[in-house]
């Protein structure tokens, strides 16, 4: 059946206890074997997506180091309100980024971010995930990376727009309870709703274990 949006694979990095990062914000938990893993990952998908949170506190640059590839994926930043900061590193790189915004976003804002910015309206108070994946779809994505943070993990499981989770587990432990988790949100109110996964794949990837899974579709609603 052909799918009308990307194929889409959540990847993370986590400490044992499902970190994503420490209380204080950014924390480089990947090994260098994952990080090369991710550099591959990322060289093999026609989009990368994050959340703006995402962008404000951690201000990656989502580059793709070569690995004969010229084109760099599309960057992708759901940001329902256009917070997306004009300087943030991701636009001081080659390629096209694009920012999911909602028509409750102040058009005003758009005037000043970088002009290789490109913003896509979808959804009313807040984007509508599955229009803009249709959207992207149709801009010929067929792969996208979602790098998090955990806020829209949840919101692309809720809306079942997830169809691979790749995670890297380091063998650390962070807590803390206002350290983000790989997946934040509302969450399921019982074990029942939960989102059911097939395990596909383990292997090592220096200290790190590397799981891979599939999502099911038979999640009980």
């Amino acid at each position: 059946m052909k799918m009308d949006r990307p194929y889409v694979i959540l990847n993370a990095a986590m400490s044992l206890d499902g970190k994503i990062a420490t209380k204080a914000g950014r924390a480089r938990i990947s090994s260098p074997e994952d990080l090369e893993r991710m550099q591959k990952l990322r060289a093999s998908v026609d989009g990368i997506m994050i959340g703006v949170n995402t962008v404000i506190v951690d201000n990656p640059s989502l580059r793709l180091k070569a690995l004969g590839r010229d084109i760099q994926p599309v960057r992708i930043i759901v940001d329902s309100s256009l917070r997306t900061p004009p300087d943030a590193r991701l636009f001081a790189f080659t390629g096209k980024v694009i920012i999911a915004a909602s028509k409750k976003a102040d058009p005003g804002k758009i005037k000043d971010l970088p002009a290789k910015a490109e913003v896509i309206i979808a959804g009313e108070s807040k984007v509508d995930l599955k229009q803009l994946l249709k959207e992207l779809r149709r801009r010929g994505l067929r792969r996208l990376l979602l790098e998090g943070g955990g806020n829209l993990n949840w919101s692309m499981l809720e809306a079942g727009l997830v169809d691979e989770l790749t995670i890297a587990i380091a063998p650390v432990v962070i807590g803390g309870r206002d350290a983000v988790t790989l997946v934040e949100g509302e969450g399921v109110p019982s074990i029942e709703k939960a989102f059911r996964l097939d395990l596909i794949d383990t292997s090592r990837c220096g200290e790190d274990v590397l799981l891979k899974f599939k999502v099911r579709g038979d999640r009980h609603e």
